[in-house]
């Protein structure tokens, strides 16, 4: 799935599969009961919605636009950065 159209299109299993094994972990955040991690993959971003509640992936999902990385801002840090 090299693209955010091919990510979109696949299966529920084949994406739980693929960004198992393909994809790069970035980080997490905590939506009511539930956590949200968010994996880079390539030239898109994925979301995962997994309830602790029913121990079980609620949604995927994938975007392209930097405004889908806005929930994830205050846990990055630039002070580890060489300028």
């Amino acid at each position: 799935m090299n693209t955010l159209g091919d990510f979109q299109r696949a299966s529920f299993e084949k994406k739980c599969d693929w960004v198992t094994e393909k994809a790069t972990f970035v980080g997490v955040r905590k939506m009511g009961d539930s956590k949200v991690y968010l994996y880079h993959a390539g030239d898109y971003f994925v979301e995962v919605y997994y309830s602790s509640a029913y121990k079980r992936i609620l949604l995927i999902n994938a975007f392209n636009s930097n405004s889908g990385l806005e929930p994830y801002l205050d846990q990055i840090s630039l002070a580890d950065l060489k300028l």
